[in-house]
């Protein structure tokens, strides 16, 4: 998962990756088919490990709902500053290699990035009745306008490796919905 989400899948030979694990080719090819189900199996690992900590954030009861999402964000920033802005987000670092990538990947991609929507939904659900935000609010359509813009801020913190992006992002997103 760190060479994935540091260079790439398609930069990424499977003997980069064996050679840091220190497993043999042939116990790789015991375990998978081929380099397209090891990152099927990778990107899997990685969506169960991101909705864990979704979660620990976004349903946290002692916080109000909007908090929970500054908290969030204020720990991928510190996540990203500790790694030297050299990771991003595996989802999102897959999305922009889409195109040479195998069709499998696509459909796998967009489910996840789905399952994200959803939790950030409840959050936001939760906020309307907070009266955090307005009621009547499509939250669906802002969980969805949130991870589009999310993953961009995360690319551009990567490109000029400082946090100022995800403010921008996180502060306009806000003010764009709070009472």
């Amino acid at each position: 998962m760190e060479i994935l989400t540091e260079q790439g899948f398609a930069a990424t030979g499977i003997d980069t990756v064996l050679k840091r694990i220190q497993v043999p080719k042939g116990s790789f090819y015991h375990y998978f088919d081929s380099k397209e189900a090891f990152g099927q199996q990778v990107l899997e690992r990685y969506a169960a490990y991101f909705a864990r900590k979704l979660d620990r954030w976004l349903l946290d009861q002692d916080e109000a709902p909007l908090q929970r999402l500054r908290n969030f964000v204020e720990d991928a920033k510190a996540g990203m500053a500790r790694h030297q802005f050299r990771r991003g987000c595996l989802v999102g670092n897959l999305g922009q290699e889409v195109v040479v990538l195998p069709d499998s990947f696509r459909w796998q991609l967009e489910q996840v990035l789905l399952d994200w929507q959803q939790r950030l939904v409840r959050c936001l659900n939760e906020a309307v009745e907070a009266g955090e935000i307005a009621p009547g609010t499509d939250c669906n359509a802002l969980a969805a306008y949130f991870w589009i813009g999310w993953e961009g801020a995360v690319l551009r913190a990567r490109l000029v490796q400082g946090i100022h992006p995800l403010d921008v992002f996180i502060q306009g997103f806000l003010t764009g919905i709070e009472r």
